[in-house]
């Protein structure tokens, strides 16, 4: 039976892994409605959640479907969540009220995900990429929510670093200075989304799933207030190529100043432009390291749980 509690609508299965102590692993729904396209999004949304069952916990994907909030949902809920005839709206936390309100269908980004998976009392988070700091920020101010959210949400993010379309040098200054501790999985450079190595450095690296459970473990013990990203990169196999991402990256760019995009709009534009650019190879990076990630938080989780 589906509980509903202080207006979160929690999926049986995540409810009974919340009681019980088990591993749960909150994910994403950008992904679904805004960041890949009709029908794959679904497929891949379900296989991103079986790949947390493999990994030993239970997944929770959460949306807004209706006005309520659901935290883990059905495969009828995925289908609707990646129709575009549902008209979904893209949610951070500031658009939690409003899309509520309205009773309306919200797909949640990172920082509204971290949110609502805080509430749910869900530890662990797997997504793709992180917001950031956008290029150009010293004129336009632009930064993404994800950041200033992961400053006060006591949650583990899983990642591939951050987009890469993004201002990689200013956002890990910014998670620095926000509080956000950066541990590398298995590499002693932060990832760079499409690509394994940003160019910059990490504080702290870990090789072993129990390592970061331990790390996680010990910040909900000293009741630090930011979160833990856990950044694991690309495969060097499975890395958009160098030359192939830097010139579509400049081209984007390029694009997107022609044709007046800036904002919330500018991730998913570039994101459709690499896509369209690459035939797909940059889809193909994004879902393998989405998979990759859900695996991990999974393992964490897990480990994490152990008496």
């Amino acid at each position: 039976m589906t509980s509903t509690t202080s207006h979160l609508v929690i999926h049986p299965d995540v409810s009974a892994a919340l009681l019980s102590g088990k591993a749960v692993v909150a994910l994403e729904s950008t992904i679904i409605s805004h960041g890949l396209p009709s029908p794959r999004n679904v497929v891949v949304a379900k296989e991103i959640e079986d790949n947390v069952r493999a990994g030993g916990a239970v997944p929770a994907t959460i949306a807004i479907l209706d006005g309520k909030v659901h935290v883990g949902l059905n495969d009828s809920q995925l289908e609707q969540l990646g129709d575009p005839a549902s008209n979904v709206v893209k949610v951070s936390t500031r658009d939690l009220g409003p899309v509520i309100a309205s009773r309306a269908n919200g797909a949640t980004t990172v920082s509204a995900t971290s949110h609502i998976a805080h509430l749910a009392g869900i530890k662990y988070f797997a997504t793709g990429g992180l917001g950031g700091v956008h290029r150009g920020a010293r004129e336009t101010w632009d930064e993404s929510a994800d950041l200033v959210t992961l400053a006060r949400t006591p949650i583990t993010v899983v990642c591939a670093g951050v987009k890469s379309i993004l201002d990689v040098g200013a956002t890990v200054e910014r998670l620095e200075t926000l509080g956000i501790t950066v541990v590398g999985f298995g590499t002693d450079r932060f990832p760079g989304f499409y690509r394994a190595d940003s160019g910059y450095d990490v504080t702290w690296r870990v090789d072993t799933v129990e390592q970061a459970a331990a790390i996680a473990t010990e910040r909900d013990a000293i009741k630090a207030p930011g979160a833990i990203v856990l950044a694991q990169p690309v495969s060097a196999e499975d890395e958009l190529d160098l030359a192939l991402h830097d010139a579509t990256l400049a081209s984007g760019l390029e694009a997107a100043t022609k044709a007046n995009i800036s904002g919330k709009d500018v991730t998913p534009f570039l994101l459709d432009w690499f896509h369209t650019k690459t035939n797909n190879a940059s889809l193909e990076v994004n879902v393998t390291l989405i998979n990759a990630n859900a695996r991990l938080a999974a393992q964490v989780a897990v480990a994490a749980a152990r008496p």
